[in-house]
């Protein structure tokens, strides 16, 4: 399986992710693809930033789920990638104009693109996951609920999230 993301907090939302499945599901193989220049996916024949397909299927594969993050419309990603193979196991959060004047972290819980919503995405999509780690999804929707009661308390992001940082 595969977490792909672009853009800051996105990746950061990805990264954090992939540590909470390295945690709690730590027999799944889960690839992190960061990509910083999006006509990277574009065919190489199409823009010269382009992968071919073999560099692409290299990266995100033709056969397994990829989970996208990204801080725009997930159309773009759609349609920059919907002719390479596995275009049909590409699931891309991003920006849904949902949101107000709130935590910076509740913005990206809104527009369902937070660590929790990518752990259930994963759970949802790896063919079997779901009935094995019925556990973790709720306790990563839990979190969620958990974050709406905390930022309505305390008008602050869940400590747990505000003082996240990678530690590989």
């Amino acid at each position: 399986m595969v977490l792909a993301c672009a853009g800051d907090v996105p990746t950061q939302e990805t990264l954090a992710a992939a540590h909470l499945l390295r945690r709690h599901l730590p027999d799944l193989s889960v690839r992190v693809v960061n990509v910083v220049d999006l006509a990277r996916l574009l065919p190489r024949e199409e823009h010269p930033h382009g992968m071919n397909d073999f560099e692409y299927d290299g990266l995100f594969t033709a056969d397994k789920p990829v989970i996208f993050a990204y801080h725009g419309y997930p159309w773009l990603i759609h349609r920059l990638a919907y002719r390479r193979a596995g275009h049909q196991h590409l699931h891309v959060r991003g920006y849904k104009e949902a949101g107000t004047t709130t935590t910076p972290f509740d913005m990206v819980v809104r527009n369902d693109l937070d660590r929790y919503r990518l752990v259930m995405d994963v759970i949802d999509r790896v063919p079997g996951l779901a009935v094995r780690a019925t556990a973790v999804r709720q306790r990563m929707a839990d979190a969620r609920t958990r974050h709406h009661a905390w930022i309505r308390g305390h008008g602050t992001d869940l400590p747990e999230v505000a003082e996240w940082n990678w530690n590989a």
